[in-house]
């Protein structure tokens, strides 16, 4: 093993970040997150070995460790690219700290393991965790990389998934996504009496929370790029207004008061400026507002609908739909509002369309023959792919690596008016994988954070 580079960060409560990494020319698993329907890869993942004598809040180090493992299996298996291996078969064999620095990978490749995870757990003096882990190719029989942290024993789940994140970068290649937050609509109540509350929960469903209180009516929130404030709409004394939402303080700002409807306020790339469609005596175009100055500017003047607008990552062009060529479909413009075409051609009716944070491709959702799709493209309109259908799919959202998508799904009413419960649903980009996020009520509406920093 080398040792490659040391890394020391004062952030959210972790003190110091160590990594080792071996060669990687000595490396042999490749995940292929371009395949379609591939078998997942056969991972052994241990409980991280703590004491059970060491007593911190919420239980014994030991206990800790059994629940970090537990993370992290969660995480790379709802990933669809990964089986975590029953410890039922796990070989015992040697002491605990000979199988931690020098695995018997014969017992390993015996259950069918191709990468096995490892680790420890202990407390220190300062009352902090330290928490390692190593990642083995069973099959090439080399260490692939590892990881050292301290940090407080409050934010051992964001530990689990900052350790999934450097094992699914280090067996893809790319960036994880589990180190992200989702913030949503929560609805509740009759269908025609919706009580809709802003809510915030990690990208697994866990450490949920409402941010508001479900008297004025919220819709389409936004992460900014920082992951540390949302730009949503609110309904106040039946105004429609735009906010800002710092998630660390709790405190609101009316981002403005704007004559006629607005909808969809979303951020730039940069964080600098939000951008929204606005109505205005029967017409909705297109807005940008520098968030410094409050300055305005349009960007589009139709007589259609001009609506959702997203920037492409490099800020260079938006991607918005519009009713302007007689039906709803997909348009893309610069950043100025100069050199509009329309890439969507298909049969049916387009809207949301979002810019994947990798710049390639854009999701959208699609109505056609009463039912609904989400679906993505290229940026010039080519490459159409729909990865789910149902009665009613909508929404789409970004996973931070640009593999997976997050959407909301309504079922349908019976002929009593029963039914009609929303939930939210990721997808991954290849069109399987179709999994449902847990929520405590109904849910609708989602954004994907950027990875929290």
């Amino acid at each position: 093993m080398r040792l490659l580079k040391i890394l020391k960060l004062v952030t959210a409560g972790f003190a110091l970040l160590t990594f080792m990494v071996t060669s990687p020319a000595a490396a042999r698993i490749v995940v292929d997150v371009n395949r379609g329907h591939a078998d997942p890869l056969p991972i052994a993942i241990t409980d991280l070995v703590g004491s059970e004598n060491d007593i911190v809040s919420g239980g014994s180090v030991k206990d800790y460790g059994q629940r970090i493992a537990l993370v992290i299996k969660a995480n790379l298996t709802r990933s669809g690219l990964f089986r975590s291996i029953d410890p039922e078969a796990f070989i015992r064999s040697g002491t605990i700290e000979e199988n931690l620095r020098n695995p018997n990978f014969n017992n390993w490749k015996a259950i069918g393991a191709h990468a096995l995870m490892n680790g420890s757990i202990s407390l220190q003096e300062d009352g902090r965790l330290k928490v390692e882990f190593r990642l083995w190719d069973v099959l090439g029989t080399n260490q692939m990389t590892g990881l050292r942290y301290f940090t407080s024993p409050k934010n051992w789940r964001r530990i689990a998934h900052l350790i999934s994140d450097a094992i699914y970068k280090r067996m893809t290649g790319e960036s994880g996504y589990f180190d992200t937050r989702v913030v949503y609509i929560s609805e509740s109540g009759i269908a025609t009496q919706r009580v809709k509350r802003l809510a915030i929960m990690d990208q697994d469903g866990y450490n949920h929370i409402f941010l508001t209180n479900g008297k004025n009516l919220v819709l389409t929130p936004r992460f900014s790029p920082t992951a540390q404030e949302i730009t949503y709409l609110s309904y106040h004394n039946d105004d429609p207004r735009v906010y800002l939402y710092n998630i660390d303080s709790g405190k609101q700002e009316i981002l403005g008061d704007f004559p006629g409807m607005t909808f969809a306020p979303r951020f730039s790339p940069d964080g600098n400026k939000v951008i929204m469609s606005q109505a205005y005596k029967g017409n909705s175009d297109i807005y940008v507002m520098e968030l410094r100055t409050r300055k305005i500017q349009r960007l589009t003047s139709h007589t259609a609908i001009d609506t959702s607008p997203s920037y492409s990552p490099d800020s260079r062009f938006v991607t918005f739909n519009s009713d302007r060529g007689g039906s709803q479909q997909i348009y893309v413009m610069s950043s100025k509002g100069k050199n509009i075409k329309r890439i969507s051609f298909g049969k049916g009716r387009y809207s949301t369309p979002v810019w994947s944070p990798r710049g390639d491709l854009i999701a959208f959702t699609r109505q056609y023959k009463g039912k609904f799709y989400i679906g993505v493209m290229r940026p010039d309109g080519s490459g159409e792919r729909l990865l789910s259908e149902s009665f009613l799919d909508e929404g789409p959202t970004w996973s931070p690596n640009g593999r997976v998508i997050m959407f909301f799904r309504q079922q349908p009413y019976d002929n009593k008016g029963r039914g009609g419960e929303t939930q939210l649903w990721t997808v991954d980009l290849t069109g399987y994988n179709e999994r449902q996020m847990i929520t405590p009520l109904d849910a609708s509406d989602p954004a994907w954070s950027p990875l929290i920093r």
